[in-house]
């Protein structure tokens, strides 16, 4: 249950950071860590009003929220007998992520939302998505070596997908660095066209489409297992819905709530493209589930007692 926390918080943080963008609370808190000169937390403010400041202290106690999940992963890994390097390490990654986070966070503030700041900001969430759905899936497999359960084609396609979907939501930050949703009215944005840095972000909306395609045709060729098939199945709906967002954003003047609800899709593409990734590999050995010593019994990190297993 904790490593599935750590996915579920850490898609939140990103949605809550993209709530701050379209409220225009990026600056409700002017400063960092404090909230206001002086104060941890919101003080009245006659210019700026309550409401912003609100927005912006709520995404930082949902950031607390996410370093306190990542820290429970850490020791649960930390305290699991026999210790397992990989576990430990994809556990370290949620507790670390989070500093590198807050970090980023507060330079963004402090240079008043830089589109710059505010893009690279965004962009460890995927990848912290993306660890997480490894260390859901390290604790029920292995430490073996990975074995495909694939043909090397198709390993090497997704490789080549995964590329693809990192520059897929890089440019995505573009174009919200050149969109009306700054985080303040007062930030400077990108000088750059917003109709054709979203027609590139689209392009590779529809490369990924098709290799997404190629891929599914390939499996049914070579024919994939039940997990493979479902994880490819996850993947086309989280994809095909992301892709409808985006285009009735495009037509609509992207609204504020699209603006959010395509964040949380790009962080459900990520998870589901990770998903697929561990499902065509699997490793044979002893599993977290066994790791506390005796039949049945689980590892810490998925939130299960010893004392409650037979």
């Amino acid at each position: 249950m904790l490593a599935i926390a750590a996915v579920v918080t850490q898609i939140g943080v990103a949605v809550g950071g993209g709530t701050v963008r379209v409220t225009g609370s990026g600056l409700g808190c002017p400063t960092w860590p404090e909230c206001a000169p002086g104060s941890l937390v919101p003080i009245a403010d006659p210019t700026r009003g309550q409401l912003h400041q609100w927005i912006e202290f709520g995404n930082r106690l949902l950031g607390v929220s996410v370093g306190v999940v990542g820290a429970l992963v850490f020791i649960a890994a930390l305290l699991a007998r026999p210790r397992r390097k990989r576990q430990l390490w994809l556990a370290a990654s949620m507790p670390l992520g989070v500093v590198a986070q807050a970090v980023i966070g507060g330079i963004t503030v402090l240079v008043k939302l830089d589109w710059v700041a505010v893009c690279l900001h965004f962009l460890p969430s995927p990848v912290l998505v993306w660890l997480a759905v490894l260390l859901v899936r390290c604790v029920s497999e292995g430490d073996g070596p990975a074995r495909p359960t694939v043909p090397r084609p198709l390993r090497g396609l997704l490789v080549a997908m995964t590329g693809v979907l990192g520059v897929l939501i890089a440019a995505g930050t573009l174009v919200t660095a050149a969109g009306p949703h700054s985080g303040d009215a007062n930030v400077p944005r990108l000088k750059l066209p917003i109709v054709n840095l979203a027609q590139f972000h689209g392009d590779f909306l529809f490369i990924f489409l098709g290799m997404l395609v190629a891929f599914g045709f390939a499996l049914r060729i070579t024919g994939g297992s039940k997990p493979v098939w479902r994880a490819f199945a996850w993947l086309t709906a989280a994809v095909l819905a992301q892709g409808a967002i985006g285009m009735i954003q495009y037509f609509t003047g992207v609204p504020d709530g699209l603006v959010i609800l395509h964040v949380f899709g790009s962080m459900l593409v990520t998870a589901a493209m990770a998903g697929l990734w561990v499902a065509t590999r699997e490793r044979e050995g002893p599993t977290g589930e066994d790791y506390l010593g005796g039949a049945g019994r689980r590892s810490h990190i998925d939130g299960t007692s010893p004392a409650n297993q037979p």
